[in-house]
């Protein structure tokens, strides 16, 4: 009999997927489902990006074999040439040599790569308390501890909420220091950015401190008037992530990248060859034509629409009652997402942001997802926020908030209803 493994049986499932597991099974009955749970643009890869695999397939000298465990060296030669065109604050002597760009699979294999190249058993790893799960999942799955730092009133998490965990650990002889950091900017599920100065104090503070810092950057190219700046302007030691999933819509294509400080890159590549090998060859070769004129005119336009979808959004949420735009809805700087926290003036014993997911789903057809998905599972704000992608389209989120807001009213009735049920409870208790 097969047995499950300690280390996966502690590994909490990816709470979106289940999500678009039941959206799909409403989908699959004949409902209109507003798919608004998963990150994944609506657009497929760009056209040029498209029509470079085809001619890979076809090509009969093309034998689309094992590259190099880095990956092909002309699309990290592209993704140098990246760095330099994008990032003008960058310095010149900071644009990363291709020894140190790895193409990974996806980025969830760069956080795979990251995590077991710089961290053991044991060690503490700080993540923002409203985060990506997939990080807290695998870093347990690796055995290490972690320390959820508490975002701040803007959902960020800066030098200063860092510097708080760092001195209580050092002030308690029993806690294990923080070995490393994984922040993305923009965030995912809140859609905050960093700003340049916050970044470099956050890089600079690391540095301090002996603090690894992986900055996670799959969403830059999307952001709505803020400046994004990438770790590498202000830190040699910083490991960055990107995808080629999010700007570049290219997620089913598994590709991604990383820049690692060069005392890693020994180590990432033994990790590369033994876990991975290489990353999809096809999808490699496709990649080189993501930075053509044509290719970034195109995802400039998928730009526009993310940015009409969030201004939709917000707009929608602003005519609900009960919900403070200041203090319920996250910034949402960048990503494609608003994070939207209920208050506890919205929910009720049962009545969190869990069964409002579901009942929206089952009742109006319009998949969020949960916060429990992405809040430290100590605390339970999970149950009270939710997450609306609008990376699937105007149409798709024009649709959804017209939905949600025929739904909202039933749901404060039902919220109202539970707290007074639960007003005799207590009371009774109390006598």
């Amino acid at each position: 009999m097969s047995s499950v493994s300690h280390r996966s049986s502690s590994v909490a499932s990816f709470k979106v997927m289940d999500v678009l597991e039941q959206a799909n099974r409403l989908s699959s009955q004949g409902h209109q489902v507003m798919h608004c749970e998963v990150g994944q643009p609506e657009t497929g890869a760009p056209k040029l990006v498209a029509q470079a695999a085809v001619d890979a397939l076809t090509e009969k000298t093309s034998v689309l074999g094992y590259t190099d465990a880095f990956g092909l060296l002309p699309l990290r030669q592209r993704i140098a040439a990246h760095y330099q065109t994008k990032y003008a604050n960058l310095n010149p002597a900071s644009i990363p040599d291709t020894s140190r760009i790895v193409v990974t699979t996806g980025s969830s294999g760069g956080f795979l790569l990251a995590f077991t190249a710089c961290f053991d058993v044991g060690d503490v790893v700080a993540i923002a308390s409203s985060g990506y799960p997939c990080y807290r999942n695998i870093l347990s799955a690796l055995g290490c501890e972690l320390a959820h730092i508490e975002v701040n009133a803007q959902f960020k998490l800066t030098a200063a909420e860092l510097k708080v965990e760092v001195t209580k650990r050092k002030s308690n002889n029993d806690d294990k220091p923080i070995k490393g950091l994984i922040l993305s900017s923009p965030s995912n599920p809140t859609g905050a950015m960093l700003t340049p100065e916050e970044l470099k104090d956050l890089c600079e503070y690391c540095e301090q401190e002996g603090i690894q810092f992986i900055s996670d950057e799959i969403y830059h190219g999307i952001s709505y008037g803020k400046q994004e700046a990438t770790a590498l302007e202000f830190s040699s030691n910083a490991l960055i992530i990107n995808s080629f999933s999010k700007y570049y819509s290219m997620s089913g294509w598994r590709l991604g990248w990383m820049v690692v400080p060069t005392t890693l890159v020994n180590a990432i590549n033994s990790l590369q060859q033994n876990m991975f090998i290489n990353a999809p060859t096809i999808s490699q070769t496709a990649a080189m034509k993501c930075w053509d004129d044509g290719t970034i005119a195109e995802l400039e336009t998928h730009v526009a629409k993310y940015r009409n979808s969030r201004t939709l959004i917000l707009e929608a949420l602003a005519k609900l009652p009960g919900l403070d735009h200041e203090k319920n809805i996250a910034p949402a700087d960048g990503g494609f997402y608003v994070y939207v926290d209920l208050g506890d003036e919205n929910v009720a014993p049962g009545f969190g942001s869990v069964a409002m997911c579901s009942t929206l789903l089952e009742e109006k057809h319009v998949a969020f997802t949960p916060g429990i998905d992405f809040e430290d599972p100590s605390t339970n704000l999970g149950d009270r926020r939710f997450r609306i992608s609008y990376a699937g389209g105007i149409d798709t989120a024009t649709k959804a908030m017209e939905r949600l807001a025929v739904f909202w009213p039933s749901w404060l009735e039902r919220v109202a209803k539970a707290k007074s049920n639960d007003r005799p409870a207590k009371q009774q208790k109390v006598s």
